[in-house]
Protein backbone atom coordinates (compact mmCIF):
# COMPACT_ATOMS: atom_id res chain seq x y z
CA UNK A 1 0.00 0.00 0.00
CA UNK A 2 1.09 3.58 -0.64
CA UNK A 3 0.69 5.71 2.42
CA UNK A 4 -1.34 8.86 1.85
CA UNK A 5 0.34 12.07 2.83
CA UNK A 6 -0.99 14.89 5.00
CA UNK A 7 -2.19 18.39 4.30
CA UNK A 8 1.33 19.80 4.69
CA UNK A 9 2.16 18.55 1.21
CA UNK A 10 -0.82 20.42 -0.20
CA UNK A 11 0.59 23.58 1.34
CA UNK A 12 3.96 22.75 -0.18
CA UNK A 13 2.50 22.38 -3.67
CA UNK A 14 0.63 25.65 -3.58
CA UNK A 15 3.31 27.67 -1.81
CA UNK A 16 6.26 26.41 -3.83
CA UNK A 17 4.59 26.94 -7.16
CA UNK A 18 3.52 30.44 -6.23
CA UNK A 19 7.03 31.42 -5.19
CA UNK A 20 8.89 33.45 -7.83
CA UNK A 21 12.69 33.18 -7.50
CA UNK A 22 14.67 36.37 -7.70
CA UNK A 23 15.51 37.32 -11.25
CA UNK A 24 12.88 35.08 -12.76
CA UNK A 25 11.49 36.13 -16.12
CA UNK A 26 7.87 36.94 -16.92
CA UNK A 27 7.40 33.69 -18.83
CA UNK A 28 8.53 31.72 -15.82
CA UNK A 29 6.20 33.72 -13.56
CA UNK A 30 3.29 33.02 -15.88
CA UNK A 31 4.24 29.37 -15.97
CA UNK A 32 4.25 29.13 -12.19
CA UNK A 33 0.92 30.93 -12.04
CA UNK A 34 -0.53 28.52 -14.57
CA UNK A 35 0.83 25.52 -12.70
CA UNK A 36 -0.53 26.84 -9.43
CA UNK A 37 -4.01 27.39 -10.85
CA UNK A 38 -3.89 23.88 -12.26
CA UNK A 39 -2.94 22.56 -8.84
CA UNK A 40 -5.78 24.45 -7.14
CA UNK A 41 -8.23 23.14 -9.71
CA UNK A 42 -6.86 19.68 -9.07
CA UNK A 43 -8.13 19.74 -5.52
CA UNK A 44 -11.61 20.74 -6.63
CA UNK A 45 -12.31 17.43 -8.27
CA UNK A 46 -13.29 14.30 -6.37
CA UNK A 47 -11.39 11.94 -8.61
CA UNK A 48 -8.39 14.22 -8.63
CA UNK A 49 -8.43 14.37 -4.85
CA UNK A 50 -8.25 10.59 -4.61
CA UNK A 51 -5.39 10.36 -7.06
CA UNK A 52 -3.42 13.11 -5.47
CA UNK A 53 -3.80 11.72 -1.96
CA UNK A 54 -2.42 8.46 -3.24
CA UNK A 55 0.41 9.80 -5.35
CA UNK A 56 1.16 13.19 -3.83
CA UNK A 57 4.19 12.14 -1.74
CA UNK A 58 5.88 10.97 -4.90
CA UNK A 59 4.80 13.86 -7.03
CA UNK A 60 6.55 16.02 -4.47
CA UNK A 61 9.87 14.34 -4.92
CA UNK A 62 9.70 15.48 -8.53
CA UNK A 63 8.08 18.86 -8.03
CA UNK A 64 10.66 19.91 -5.47
CA UNK A 65 13.56 19.71 -7.91
CA UNK A 66 11.31 20.93 -10.72
CA UNK A 67 10.14 23.98 -8.77
CA UNK A 68 13.40 24.92 -7.12
CA UNK A 69 16.24 23.35 -9.08
CA UNK A 70 15.10 23.37 -12.71
CA UNK A 71 13.78 26.19 -14.83
CA UNK A 72 10.71 24.77 -16.55
CA UNK A 73 10.17 24.35 -19.33
CA UNK A 74 13.65 23.38 -20.37
CA UNK A 75 14.52 25.50 -23.35
CA UNK A 76 15.73 23.47 -26.29
CA UNK A 77 19.47 23.68 -26.46
CA UNK A 78 20.84 25.22 -29.62
CA UNK A 79 23.32 22.37 -29.75
CA UNK A 80 22.60 19.71 -27.12
CA UNK A 81 24.69 17.17 -28.99
CA UNK A 82 27.94 16.73 -27.13
CA UNK A 83 31.17 16.80 -29.10
CA UNK A 84 32.63 13.37 -29.72
CA UNK A 85 34.76 11.97 -26.92
CA UNK A 86 38.46 12.47 -27.20
CA UNK A 87 39.05 8.85 -27.98
CA UNK A 88 37.34 5.48 -28.33
CA UNK A 89 38.67 2.05 -27.52
CA UNK A 90 38.85 -1.08 -29.60
CA UNK A 91 36.11 -3.62 -30.06
CA UNK A 92 35.61 -6.11 -27.24
CA UNK A 93 33.35 -9.14 -27.14
CA UNK A 94 32.02 -9.57 -23.63
CA UNK A 95 31.30 -12.88 -21.88
CA UNK A 96 28.00 -13.20 -20.06
CA UNK A 97 29.37 -14.94 -16.95
CA UNK A 98 32.16 -17.06 -15.52
CA UNK A 99 31.84 -20.78 -16.15
CA UNK A 100 32.39 -23.29 -13.33
CA UNK A 101 35.81 -24.87 -13.08
CA UNK A 102 36.10 -28.41 -14.41
CA UNK A 103 39.05 -29.21 -12.17
CA UNK A 104 38.57 -32.07 -9.71
CA UNK A 105 41.04 -30.47 -7.27
CA UNK A 106 39.48 -28.63 -4.31
CA UNK A 107 39.84 -24.85 -4.59
CA UNK A 108 42.48 -23.12 -2.50
CA UNK A 109 41.49 -20.73 0.30
CA UNK A 110 42.47 -17.79 -1.93
CA UNK A 111 40.28 -19.15 -4.73
CA UNK A 112 37.38 -19.67 -2.32
CA UNK A 113 37.77 -16.12 -1.02
CA UNK A 114 37.81 -14.75 -4.56
CA UNK A 115 34.73 -16.80 -5.48
CA UNK A 116 32.89 -15.55 -2.42
CA UNK A 117 33.69 -11.96 -3.33
CA UNK A 118 32.49 -12.56 -6.89
CA UNK A 119 29.18 -13.91 -5.64
CA UNK A 120 28.75 -11.20 -3.02
CA UNK A 121 25.35 -9.53 -2.91
CA UNK A 122 26.36 -5.92 -2.37
CA UNK A 123 22.75 -4.81 -2.06
CA UNK A 124 21.73 -6.80 1.00
CA UNK A 125 23.21 -5.45 4.22
CA UNK A 126 23.06 -2.68 6.79
CA UNK A 127 24.66 0.65 7.61
CA UNK A 128 27.35 0.34 10.29
CA UNK A 129 29.29 2.98 12.19
CA UNK A 130 32.59 4.03 10.60
CA UNK A 131 34.70 6.86 12.01
CA UNK A 132 36.96 7.18 8.96
CA UNK A 133 34.64 9.50 7.09
CA UNK A 134 34.55 10.24 3.32
CA UNK A 135 37.40 10.52 0.83
CA UNK A 136 36.70 14.19 0.11
CA UNK A 137 35.06 17.24 1.62
CA UNK A 138 33.72 20.63 0.61
CA UNK A 139 37.20 22.11 0.29
CA UNK A 140 38.91 19.27 -1.58
CA UNK A 141 36.29 18.91 -4.32
CA UNK A 142 35.57 21.80 -6.64
CA UNK A 143 32.70 20.19 -8.56
CA UNK A 144 30.10 19.89 -5.77
CA UNK A 145 26.83 21.40 -6.94
CA UNK A 146 25.68 24.33 -4.81
CA UNK A 147 22.50 22.62 -3.64
CA UNK A 148 24.37 19.49 -2.43
CA UNK A 149 27.14 21.32 -0.55
CA UNK A 150 25.67 20.70 2.88
CA UNK A 151 28.83 21.38 4.92
CA UNK A 152 29.59 24.72 3.27
CA UNK A 153 25.93 25.67 3.66
CA UNK A 154 26.17 25.29 7.42
CA UNK A 155 25.13 21.74 8.32
CA UNK A 156 26.75 21.15 11.73
CA UNK A 157 25.76 17.56 12.48
CA UNK A 158 28.46 15.44 10.83
CA UNK A 159 27.27 12.03 12.01
CA UNK A 160 25.72 11.30 8.61
CA UNK A 161 29.28 11.04 7.25
CA UNK A 162 30.30 8.27 9.67
CA UNK A 163 28.42 5.31 8.29
CA UNK A 164 29.42 2.61 5.82
CA UNK A 165 27.33 0.08 3.98
CA UNK A 166 28.13 -3.47 5.15
CA UNK A 167 26.83 -6.25 2.88
CA UNK A 168 25.82 -9.43 4.68
CA UNK A 169 28.15 -11.72 2.73
CA UNK A 170 31.27 -9.61 2.37
CA UNK A 171 32.91 -6.24 2.93
CA UNK A 172 32.47 -3.35 0.51
CA UNK A 173 35.96 -1.90 -0.08
CA UNK A 174 36.51 1.82 0.10
CA UNK A 175 36.59 3.56 -3.25
CA UNK A 176 39.90 3.31 -5.12
CA UNK A 177 40.08 6.27 -7.52
CA UNK A 178 43.21 5.02 -9.28
CA UNK A 179 41.60 1.65 -9.92
CA UNK A 180 38.47 3.25 -11.35
CA UNK A 181 40.51 5.51 -13.62
CA UNK A 182 42.58 2.57 -14.83
CA UNK A 183 39.39 0.68 -15.69
CA UNK A 184 38.08 3.59 -17.79
CA UNK A 185 41.40 4.41 -19.41
CA UNK A 186 40.83 5.41 -23.05
CA UNK A 187 37.09 5.04 -22.51
CA UNK A 188 33.95 7.16 -22.37
CA UNK A 189 31.54 6.81 -19.42
CA UNK A 190 28.12 8.46 -19.85
CA UNK A 191 25.64 9.22 -17.06
CA UNK A 192 22.20 9.48 -18.64
CA UNK A 193 18.95 10.41 -16.93
CA UNK A 194 17.52 12.90 -14.45
CA UNK A 195 18.94 14.84 -11.51
CA UNK A 196 19.76 11.61 -9.66
CA UNK A 197 22.11 10.69 -12.50
CA UNK A 198 23.71 14.12 -12.08
CA UNK A 199 23.96 13.61 -8.30
CA UNK A 200 25.75 10.27 -8.74
CA UNK A 201 28.08 11.73 -11.36
CA UNK A 202 28.99 14.65 -9.07
CA UNK A 203 29.85 12.17 -6.32
CA UNK A 204 32.04 10.16 -8.69
CA UNK A 205 33.91 13.25 -9.92
CA UNK A 206 34.66 14.27 -6.33
CA UNK A 207 36.07 10.85 -5.45
CA UNK A 208 38.13 10.65 -8.64
CA UNK A 209 39.48 14.14 -8.04
CA UNK A 210 41.39 12.81 -5.02
CA UNK A 211 43.66 11.07 -7.55
CA UNK A 212 43.30 13.12 -10.73
CA UNK A 213 41.65 16.50 -11.27
CA UNK A 214 38.98 16.36 -14.00
CA UNK A 215 39.03 19.01 -16.71
CA UNK A 216 35.68 20.38 -17.87
CA UNK A 217 35.89 20.29 -21.65
CA UNK A 218 32.25 20.91 -22.58
CA UNK A 219 29.24 22.48 -20.89
CA UNK A 220 25.79 23.31 -22.23
CA UNK A 221 24.02 25.22 -19.50
CA UNK A 222 20.30 25.97 -19.41
CA UNK A 223 19.17 28.06 -16.48
CA UNK A 224 21.07 27.00 -13.36
CA UNK A 225 21.92 23.50 -14.52
CA UNK A 226 24.46 21.94 -16.83
CA UNK A 227 22.27 19.57 -18.79
CA UNK A 228 25.04 18.30 -21.07
CA UNK A 229 28.60 18.31 -19.77
CA UNK A 230 31.87 16.48 -20.30
CA UNK A 231 34.99 16.06 -18.21
CA UNK A 232 38.34 14.65 -19.27
CA UNK A 233 41.12 13.03 -17.24
CA UNK A 234 44.22 13.69 -19.37
CA UNK A 235 46.53 11.24 -17.56
CA UNK A 236 44.17 8.37 -18.37
CA UNK A 237 42.61 9.73 -21.56
CA UNK A 238 39.27 8.99 -19.88
CA UNK A 239 36.04 10.88 -20.48
CA UNK A 240 32.95 11.18 -18.27
CA UNK A 241 29.80 12.84 -19.63
CA UNK A 242 26.41 13.93 -18.38
CA UNK A 243 23.32 13.74 -20.59
CA UNK A 244 20.04 15.20 -19.34
CA UNK A 245 17.26 12.80 -20.35
CA UNK A 246 14.65 12.39 -17.58
CA UNK A 247 12.56 9.86 -19.55
CA UNK A 248 15.36 8.14 -21.56
CA UNK A 249 12.86 8.05 -24.44
CA UNK A 250 11.89 11.11 -26.46
CA UNK A 251 9.91 13.54 -24.37
CA UNK A 252 8.62 17.08 -24.59
CA UNK A 253 8.66 18.61 -21.14
CA UNK A 254 5.70 20.55 -19.75
CA UNK A 255 5.44 24.26 -20.42
CA UNK A 256 3.23 27.26 -19.79
CA UNK A 257 1.09 26.24 -22.77
CA UNK A 258 0.93 22.53 -21.97
CA UNK A 259 0.85 21.39 -18.32
CA UNK A 260 1.65 17.79 -19.27
CA UNK A 261 4.84 16.09 -20.28
CA UNK A 262 4.47 14.27 -23.59
CA UNK A 263 6.37 11.00 -23.87
CA UNK A 264 6.94 9.06 -27.10
CA UNK A 265 7.56 5.59 -25.79
CA UNK A 266 8.73 3.95 -29.00
CA UNK A 267 11.51 6.48 -29.69
CA UNK A 268 14.70 6.71 -27.67
CA UNK A 269 15.89 10.22 -26.81
CA UNK A 270 18.40 11.05 -29.54
CA UNK A 271 19.96 13.81 -27.44
CA UNK A 272 22.02 11.05 -25.82
CA UNK A 273 21.42 8.05 -28.08
CA UNK A 274 23.09 9.66 -31.10
CA UNK A 275 26.38 9.42 -29.20
CA UNK A 276 25.86 5.81 -28.21
CA UNK A 277 28.48 4.43 -30.59
CA UNK A 278 31.08 6.50 -28.77
CA UNK A 279 30.15 5.24 -25.27
CA UNK A 280 31.83 2.38 -23.44
CA UNK A 281 29.81 2.46 -20.21
CA UNK A 282 26.31 3.94 -19.80
CA UNK A 283 24.92 4.57 -16.31
CA UNK A 284 21.14 5.10 -16.46
CA UNK A 285 19.20 6.71 -13.61
CA UNK A 286 15.59 7.82 -13.99
CA UNK A 287 12.05 7.46 -12.65
CA UNK A 288 11.15 10.58 -10.66
CA UNK A 289 9.89 12.55 -13.67
CA UNK A 290 7.37 9.81 -14.45
CA UNK A 291 5.36 10.96 -11.44
CA UNK A 292 4.53 14.28 -13.12
CA UNK A 293 1.30 14.53 -15.19
CA UNK A 294 1.93 13.29 -18.71
CA UNK A 295 0.38 12.10 -21.98
CA UNK A 296 1.82 8.94 -23.50
CA UNK A 297 2.27 8.33 -27.21
CA UNK A 298 3.23 5.24 -29.20
CA UNK A 299 3.40 5.43 -32.96
CA UNK A 300 0.58 7.71 -34.10
CA UNK A 301 -1.64 6.83 -31.15
CA UNK A 302 -2.15 8.16 -27.65
CA UNK A 303 -1.95 5.26 -25.20
CA UNK A 304 -3.33 7.24 -22.28
CA UNK A 305 -2.11 9.58 -19.61
CA UNK A 306 -1.15 10.04 -15.99
CA UNK A 307 -3.40 12.60 -14.31
CA UNK A 308 -4.61 14.70 -17.24
CA UNK A 309 -7.95 16.24 -16.20
CA UNK A 310 -9.74 17.93 -19.06
CA UNK A 311 -8.28 15.66 -21.72
CA UNK A 312 -10.17 12.79 -23.27
CA UNK A 313 -7.49 10.21 -22.52
CA UNK A 314 -7.56 7.06 -20.44
CA UNK A 315 -5.79 7.25 -17.07
CA UNK A 316 -3.15 4.48 -17.14
CA UNK A 317 -0.74 5.57 -14.44
CA UNK A 318 3.00 5.37 -14.95
CA UNK A 319 4.25 1.90 -13.98
CA UNK A 320 3.70 0.29 -17.38
CA UNK A 321 4.97 3.45 -19.04
CA UNK A 322 8.22 3.28 -17.07
CA UNK A 323 8.58 -0.33 -18.18
CA UNK A 324 7.97 0.57 -21.84
CA UNK A 325 10.49 3.41 -21.71
CA UNK A 326 13.16 1.18 -20.23
CA UNK A 327 12.45 -1.55 -22.77
CA UNK A 328 12.74 0.90 -25.67
CA UNK A 329 16.03 2.11 -24.22
CA UNK A 330 17.47 -1.38 -23.85
CA UNK A 331 16.36 -2.40 -27.34
CA UNK A 332 18.09 0.66 -28.77
CA UNK A 333 21.30 -0.07 -26.87
CA UNK A 334 21.31 -3.72 -27.94
CA UNK A 335 20.66 -2.74 -31.56
CA UNK A 336 23.12 0.11 -31.82
CA UNK A 337 25.68 -1.01 -29.31
CA UNK A 338 26.37 -4.41 -30.82
CA UNK A 339 27.30 -3.30 -34.31
CA UNK A 340 30.94 -4.30 -34.05
CA UNK A 341 31.59 -3.31 -30.44
CA UNK A 342 30.23 -3.75 -26.93
CA UNK A 343 28.66 -1.37 -24.43
CA UNK A 344 28.44 -1.87 -20.69
CA UNK A 345 25.17 -0.71 -19.12
CA UNK A 346 24.40 -0.05 -15.46
CA UNK A 347 20.90 0.88 -14.26
CA UNK A 348 20.89 2.70 -10.92
CA UNK A 349 17.55 1.79 -9.39
CA UNK A 350 14.95 4.21 -8.02
CA UNK A 351 15.90 6.10 -4.85
CA UNK A 352 13.16 7.16 -2.38
CA UNK A 353 12.62 10.58 -0.85
CA UNK A 354 12.28 11.09 2.92
CA UNK A 355 9.84 13.96 3.43
CA UNK A 356 8.31 13.69 6.90
CA UNK A 357 7.26 17.21 7.84
CA UNK A 358 6.30 20.41 6.10
CA UNK A 359 8.48 21.25 3.10
CA UNK A 360 9.21 24.76 4.40
CA UNK A 361 10.08 23.82 8.00
CA UNK A 362 13.33 22.52 9.48
CA UNK A 363 11.75 19.16 10.21
CA UNK A 364 11.03 18.11 6.63
CA UNK A 365 13.66 15.34 6.77
CA UNK A 366 14.84 15.52 10.38
CA UNK A 367 16.50 12.14 10.88
CA UNK A 368 20.19 12.20 11.92
CA UNK A 369 20.88 8.45 11.76
CA UNK A 370 20.14 5.62 9.32
CA UNK A 371 17.14 3.39 9.84
CA UNK A 372 17.85 -0.06 11.14
CA UNK A 373 16.69 -2.92 8.95
CA UNK A 374 13.75 -3.75 11.21
CA UNK A 375 12.54 -0.15 11.43
CA UNK A 376 11.30 0.28 7.86
CA UNK A 377 10.09 -2.03 5.13
CA UNK A 378 10.59 -1.29 1.45
CA UNK A 379 7.08 -1.29 0.02
CA UNK A 380 4.57 0.61 -2.09
CA UNK A 381 5.86 2.77 -4.89
CA UNK A 382 9.50 2.40 -3.90
CA UNK A 383 9.30 -1.37 -4.19
CA UNK A 384 7.27 -1.30 -7.43
CA UNK A 385 9.61 1.09 -9.24
CA UNK A 386 12.62 -1.01 -8.20
CA UNK A 387 10.85 -4.24 -9.22
CA UNK A 388 10.12 -2.96 -12.72
CA UNK A 389 13.72 -1.85 -13.26
CA UNK A 390 15.17 -5.14 -11.99
CA UNK A 391 12.81 -7.20 -14.14
CA UNK A 392 13.60 -5.23 -17.28
CA UNK A 393 17.33 -5.51 -16.67
CA UNK A 394 17.06 -9.28 -16.34
CA UNK A 395 14.91 -9.60 -19.46
CA UNK A 396 17.31 -7.44 -21.48
CA UNK A 397 20.26 -9.51 -20.26
CA UNK A 398 18.57 -12.67 -21.49
CA UNK A 399 17.95 -11.12 -24.90
CA UNK A 400 21.39 -9.59 -25.31
CA UNK A 401 23.29 -12.63 -24.06
CA UNK A 402 26.98 -12.10 -24.82
CA UNK A 403 26.53 -9.00 -26.92
CA UNK A 404 26.73 -6.58 -24.01
CA UNK A 405 27.07 -6.52 -20.24
CA UNK A 406 24.07 -5.23 -18.34
CA UNK A 407 23.51 -5.06 -14.59
CA UNK A 408 21.32 -3.28 -12.04
CA UNK A 409 22.98 -1.10 -9.41
CA UNK A 410 20.25 -1.93 -6.92
CA UNK A 411 20.54 0.92 -4.42
CA UNK A 412 16.83 1.36 -3.62
CA UNK A 413 16.91 -0.37 -0.25
CA UNK A 414 20.23 0.98 0.99
CA UNK A 415 19.10 4.48 -0.02
CA UNK A 416 15.75 3.92 1.67
CA UNK A 417 17.59 3.34 4.97
CA UNK A 418 19.39 6.72 4.84
CA UNK A 419 16.89 9.49 5.70
CA UNK A 420 19.76 11.47 7.24
CA UNK A 421 21.68 11.94 4.00
CA UNK A 422 19.64 14.67 2.25
CA UNK A 423 20.46 18.39 2.15
CA UNK A 424 17.18 19.29 3.83
CA UNK A 425 17.31 23.02 4.62
CA UNK A 426 21.01 23.10 3.68
CA UNK A 427 20.17 23.08 0.01
CA UNK A 428 20.65 26.84 0.49
CA UNK A 429 23.47 28.65 2.29
CA UNK A 430 23.02 29.40 6.00
CA UNK A 431 19.25 28.80 6.08
CA UNK A 432 19.00 29.80 9.75
CA UNK A 433 21.43 32.72 9.72
CA UNK A 434 18.77 35.13 10.97
CA UNK A 435 17.45 32.70 13.53
CA UNK A 436 14.20 32.25 11.59
CA UNK A 437 13.41 28.55 11.24
CA UNK A 438 9.79 29.07 10.23
CA UNK A 439 10.17 29.18 6.46
CA UNK A 440 13.02 27.33 4.76
CA UNK A 441 13.06 25.27 1.60
CA UNK A 442 14.03 21.62 2.04
CA UNK A 443 15.48 19.04 -0.32
CA UNK A 444 14.68 15.54 0.94
CA UNK A 445 15.23 13.98 -2.49
CA UNK A 446 18.85 14.49 -3.51
CA UNK A 447 21.96 13.65 -1.46
CA UNK A 448 24.59 15.69 0.32
CA UNK A 449 28.11 15.57 -1.09
CA UNK A 450 29.95 13.88 0.48
CA UNK A 451 27.25 11.53 1.69
CA UNK A 452 25.50 8.17 1.25
CA UNK A 453 25.44 8.46 -2.53
CA UNK A 454 29.21 7.90 -2.56
CA UNK A 455 28.34 4.27 -1.76
CA UNK A 456 26.55 3.95 -5.11
CA UNK A 457 29.90 4.52 -6.83
CA UNK A 458 31.80 2.20 -4.48
CA UNK A 459 29.48 -0.61 -5.55
CA UNK A 460 29.73 0.51 -9.19
CA UNK A 461 33.50 0.11 -8.98
CA UNK A 462 33.18 -3.41 -7.54
CA UNK A 463 30.86 -4.37 -10.40
CA UNK A 464 33.38 -3.04 -12.91
CA UNK A 465 36.22 -4.90 -11.19
CA UNK A 466 34.23 -8.11 -11.33
CA UNK A 467 33.60 -7.61 -15.06
CA UNK A 468 37.33 -7.07 -15.58
CA UNK A 469 38.12 -10.29 -13.69
CA UNK A 470 35.68 -12.16 -15.90
CA UNK A 471 37.42 -10.84 -19.00
CA UNK A 472 40.82 -11.91 -17.70
CA UNK A 473 39.52 -15.38 -16.88
CA UNK A 474 38.63 -15.79 -20.56
CA UNK A 475 42.10 -14.83 -21.81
Amino acid sequence: MITATNKNYTVFLRSSLLKTPEGEGENHKARRKGLNMGTIDLFNRDKSLFLMKKLLPWTLCVLLPVSFFYPLPFSPSPNPHLPLPLSTNNTITYPSSLSASASASPPSSAEREKANETRCDYFNGEWVSDSRGPLYNDTTCGTIKEGRNCITHGRTDMEYLKWRWKPVECNLPRFEPQTFLQLIKNKHVAFVGDSMARNQLESLLCMLATASIPKLVYSNKTGKENQFSRWHFPSFNATISLYWSPFLVHGIEKSSTDPNNNLYLDHVDERWARDMDEMDLIVLSFGHWFLIPAVYHEGDSVLGCHYCPGLNHTEIGFYDVLRKALRTTFNSIVDRGTRGRGIDVIVTTFTPHHFEGEWDKAGACPKTKPYRNEEKQLEGMNAEMRKIEIEEVEEAKAKARKRLRLEALDVTRLAFLRPDGHPGPYMNPSPFVNGNARHVQNDCVHWCLPGPIDTWNEILLEMMKNWENQLRSQD
